[in-house]
């Protein structure tokens, strides 16, 4: 008998939390605001504190992420960064700022002053955060392809693997074997699972929304190839993910206004900014959203006559980073959804649990119009038609014989440049230059790498490490 036959009458369905922990590699490009400002600032305001609340989740770490957490360089700056640039600026801040904001100030500092704990816990390594909420918190954690690579826009089948075997092997060597694989922005094809199946992949998720009908997203999906697809619950996911979600709250933190050391002192209704208010905001949220877990859940089993699977898949960065309160919330939903007669699954528990039914999967992503406009559509022709002929370029002078040293720099470029950011970054607007200028100096690189003996770009040497040209060479 499956777990789904024999559940008790007490549960109502399961509930897979999926955390997204992406950035692209900005190791060594630039400060403020979008190269290593942005990676230490997720560091602080979301990995470290949402791994220290959670439980039972599933968690992608991206491989072009861990590549930048694992270099020793990247450890002490981050340290540096924490104390000079968060903890003692927000220190300023309490001893300067008037009284009404001196409550929003002595929360930014406890804020950093507890980053700066949970990291020395760590001793000021992320990814020993990461592993220990592996093994100490029962979360799962998936890999992705090597530099989160949009992966239906590839060129050739041995681009496909050069970014899948990179990620898998990084991801191995890291954490160990994963059963799982995260699809860079969920952007699907018909057909490629079966690229996921030749390399060991036994689930994906995909975001189906736009062609199912709602509770669809509830049940899994069997693949002729084996892997299974688990839909995203997209209703679920506006419940934060948009204009009107949680986070637009007018008592939590506003992101955008900084006082001069760089704090954020005033809630998005304009007031100063209240802690315990906002506080107050999140668990009041907590309980909003494992109600309305449990009422589509509810729905489904009275409809199938079964338990269902709601798959509530975010980005970590948008809980702390983005949202202030989003650790908060988070720890506070943890402990409402089993209240409310939600058992909480990781994905890999839910594959043992949920038996999937065969339907027919979309070309998708979870982008702008759930397709692949943001990536491949006038706006970005640029940046998608460098990347693909850069792509057979490579593959040509492998083929004519390009030595190892520089067909691996050139590789190495070229997963750079197949990150699916830079595009997202661009059609955005929000980067200024940022994205172009990081595509386009990539692509210089790889054509570099290949036409002359110059060392390789010293920013580039935390990048791929696990990387190997034999992907590209196989017939």
């Amino acid at each position: 008998m499956r777990e789904e036959e024999g559940e008790s009458r007490g549960t109502i369905g399961h509930l897979a939390i999926v955390l997204h922990s992406h950035m692209p590699y900005v190791e060594g490009f630039g400060t403020y605001p979008f190269g290593e400002e942005w990676l230490f600032d997720a560091a602080c305001r979301s990995y470290l504190p949402v791994l220290e609340v959670a439980q039972r989740l599933t968690v992608t770490v991206t491989p072009v992420l861990a590549d930048q957490l694992e270099d020793p360089g990247t450890r002490g700056r981050l340290r540096d960064f924490l104390l000079r640039y968060r903890v003692e600026a927000a220190q300023r801040d309490v001893e300067v700022v008037d009284d009404e904001l001196r409550p929003a100030a002595e929360a930014e500092l406890a804020r950093y002053r507890h980053a700066l704990e949970l990291l020395d816990a760590a001793g000021g390594d992320v990814l020993d955060a990461f592993r220990r909420a592996q093994h100490e918190g029962g979360i799962a954690l998936v890999p992705s392809s090597a530099s989160h690579a949009v992966l239906p826009m590839l060129a050739t089948r041995a681009g496909m693997r050069l970014q899948l075997e990179t990620g898998l092997r990084s991801h191995r060597r890291r954490f160990g074997h994963a059963a799982g694989f995260w699809l860079p922005e969920c952007a699907y094809r018909p057909g490629l699972e079966w690229d996921l199946a030749e390399h060991g992949v036994e689930w994906f998720c995909v975001d189906q929304s736009a062609s199912e009908r709602p509770l669809e997203a509830l049940t899994p999906i069997a693949t002729e190839a084996g892997p299974v697809a688990f839909p995203i619950d997209w209703e679920a996911v506006l419940w934060l993910w948009s204009l009107g979600g949680y986070p637009s709250d007018r008592a939590h933190l506003q992101f955008h206004t900084k006082s001069m050391a760089g704090m954020r002192l005033w809630r998005i209704g304009g007031e100063p900014y209240d802690p315990a208010a906002a506080a107050a905001a999140a668990r009041r949220q907590a309980d909003e959203f494992a109600a309305a877990a449990a009422v589509r859940l509810r729905r489904f089993r009275d409809r199938h006559g079964r338990p269902g699977l709601l798959v509530f898949a975010i980005d970590t960065e948008l809980l702390g980073h983005w949202w202030a309160e989003g650790p908060q919330w988070l720890a506070a939903a943890l402990e409402a959804v089993p209240a409310h007669g939600v058992r909480l699954v990781t994905l890999d528990e839910a594959r043992g649990v949920h038996r999937p039914e065969p339907r027919p999967l979309r070309g998708s992503s979870w982008g702008e119009g759930k397709d692949l406009r943001t990536w491949d559509s006038p706006r970005v022709a640029d940046l998608a038609g460098a990347a693909r002929r850069l792509e057979l370029r490579l593959l040509r002078a492998l083929a004519q014989g390009t030595d190892g040293g520089r067909g691996e720099r050139a590789a190495r470029e070229l997963l750079a440049l197949q990150a699916s950011d830079w595009a997202f970054l661009d059609i955005r607007g929000d980067a200024g230059d940022y994205p172009f200028q990081r595509a386009t100096g990539h692509a210089e690189a790889l054509l570099e790498a290949l036409d002359s003996a110059r060392p390789p770009h010293p920013h580039m040497r935390a990048f791929a490490p696990d990387l190997s040209l034999s992907s590209l060479l196989q017939p």
